[in-house]
């Protein structure tokens, strides 16, 4: 508990949150937190292990680099082989296992392939390498879209005809109704992400209380956040409320930030998208949009490969985005999957469930 305590700037404000949490009369409460910032965050605090008998938290498809099925990767490895090509793409990516090879082995073997840390990064490698065609994979929710979008406006305006854009980018929403559709596991309440609501606004939120009768607390990333957040929850849970209430009023309005999410609809479409684990969700996914084709790195550079959406060979990645399982249920956990040498994708990203277990939860025997 004193590890948790210090992570407040006042540990007496987290020592009375978790007083009144054991109070609250309710146990073993299923509540699924959408977001791997969160996930990292309760591994991080060790909150799992400390309300293990109040709440059982269950991390869902909230990683982007974990939902990026293998077809993806496998598309964008092609890319990379193309002469005269630059590959851009964010650092957790490279060691993502396509059905065959990933990004980091196509690099040692010679692929020109960069790590940038913002799609504007790779529209200034387009503008510095003008010999060369470079294509940014684009990976993220609707945090992220809205700095594609710009980085795509930009070559617009600066005629930059060597960029091009993979989108593999998701909407989180969509992806929580697929979930509770499948109904494979019983949820309670929703842990929702806060910076994803900070694009899209609480009121993106309200059919998990209006349709499906599920309360949610849209929370922050730091201790005082997680465990509010938690509380309301549970005292929302026992009385038999279904709201989402917005405990990160500091960052997430009722709508969002229109003008981000209006730069995203001028240049993307809503489109249907497979996720790992979960399939083909309808529109949630975004597509560049028809006019500015020559823009998009599927229809600029076109290849035609087999649908791949399987994970590795005894890798539970999918049902652990599904929370169906956690981590330590998969056989690969620890042994032959680690983050030194991951197996699945769900151990690669900072931000993935095996990543948070492993690096946190083995502490003291938890695992």
């Amino acid at each position: 508990m004193n590890q948790l305590l210090n992570k407040f700037k006042d540990p007496e404000l987290g020592r009375n949150i978790l007083k009144r949490i054991r109070e609250i009369d309710v146990s073993n409460v299923v509540i699924m937190e959408v977001c791997g910032t969160h996930t990292a965050a309760i591994s991080r605090l060790a909150i799992r292990d400390l309300l293990k008998e109040k709440i059982d938290l269950r991390s869902g498809p909230g990683c982007p680099v974990c939902v990026t099925t293998s077809s993806d990767i496998d598309h964008i490895i092609e890319y990379a082989g193309f002469p005269g090509t630059i590959l851009a793409t964010f650092g957790d990516m490279m060691r993502v296992p396509g059905s065959r090879t990933s990004l980091a082995e196509e690099k040692s073997g010679g692929a020109d392939i960069r790590v940038v840390y913002s799609p504007l990064d790779a529209l200034r490698l387009a503008m510095e390498n003008p010999d060369k065609d470079v294509i940014f994979l684009g990976v993220g929710f609707e945090t992220t879209a809205p700095v594609v979008a710009l980085a795509l406006e930009r070559a617009l305006a600066q005629k930059i005809n060597n960029f091009s854009i993979f989108s593999a980018h998701k909407l989180t929403p969509p992806a929580v109704e697929a979930l509770l559709q499948e109904k494979e596991i019983n949820i309670k309440g929703f842990l929702c992400p806060g910076h994803v609501s900070a694009v899209i606004g609480r009121r993106a939120w309200d059919f998990l209380g209006s349709k499906y009768g599920i309360p949610a607390v849209i929370a922050g990333f730091e201790a005082n956040d997680v465990l509010g957040a938690l509380e309301i929850l549970l005292n929302m849970i026992k009385k038999g409320e279904a709201r989402v209430v917005n405990g990160y009023t500091r960052a997430v309005k009722e709508k969002g930030n229109s003008n981000a999410w209006s730069m995203v609809k001028k240049y993307f479409d809503v489109v249907p998208a497979y996720w790992r684990g979960l399939g083909l969700i309808p529109e949630s996914g975004l597509e560049i949009k028809e006019e500015y084709a020559h823009f998009d790195a599927k229809k600029r550079y076109p290849v035609s490969l087999p649908l791949e959406l399987s994970s590795p060979r005894g890798c539970i990645c999918g049902e652990i985005l599904k929370g169906n399982k956690i981590p330590p249920e998969c056989p690969l956990f620890g042994k032959a999957c680690t983050p030194e040498k991951p197996v699945g994708p769900c151990m690669v990203s900072g931000e993935g469930a095996c990543a948070a277990y492993y690096k946190y939860d083995r502490r003291g025997g938890n695992i």
